[in-house]
């Protein structure tokens, strides 16, 4: 997910100070990962600089002085044309996993080590992301399904290497 679509998305439903903008991303699609508030700043810096959003006049608050930023019409175009194009399809052909197996089978060490320690891994992050499902609420249970299907489709790939390790083996090593 880009940073600077997501806070011209959110400020597509109304004008926002930068705080109120890193509150509403984290609480949607920063679990786990919250926004830097330096981050929001920037990023609202450099969309201004485009002319995609306008930073209304100072304001002065209990703190220091906040900016309200607004979209403007091109920052709704983009925002536009992003929603109404399909996200590229994933995974894509390289992966950590799968390069971590192959360099340690042309290395000589344990693949079949590896494979079980990251099945342990994923087994963990599993058991993680269902207490959240099961807890959470309705954005984060959505965002536990997605992760979970995610290591799930792993799971089965690294079942499916694991019976396939002896021939992937010799291929490497003959290459």
């Amino acid at each position: 997910m880009t940073v600077p679509l997501t806070l011209l998305g959110l400020l597509d439903r109304e004008p926002s100070y930068g705080y109120d903008l890193k509150r509403d991303y984290d609480t949607y699609f920063g679990k786990g990962k919250p926004l830097p508030f330096g981050q929001v700043y920037s990023t609202l810096g450099r969309l201004a600089r485009d002319g995609k959003v306008a930073a209304g006049p100072s304001e002065p608050g209990d703190g220091p002085d906040r900016k309200r930023y607004a979209i403007t019409p091109l920052g709704r175009q983009e925002v536009e044309a992003w929603l109404a194009e399909p996200a590229a399809a994933e995974p894509f052909l390289q992966t950590v996993l799968f390069t971590k197996v192959v360099l340690a089978l042309m290395l000589g060490h344990d693949a079949q080590r590896f494979l079980d320690v990251q099945r342990a891994t994923h087994m963990r992050r599993m058991r993680e992301l269902s207490e959240i499902k099961r807890d959470g609420a309705l954005v984060d249970a959505l965002l536990a399904d997605h992760a979970l299907f995610h290591l799930e489709a792993d799971l089965r790939w690294i079942d499916v290497t694991t019976a396939r390790l002896g021939a992937l083996a010799e291929t490497v090593r003959r290459a």
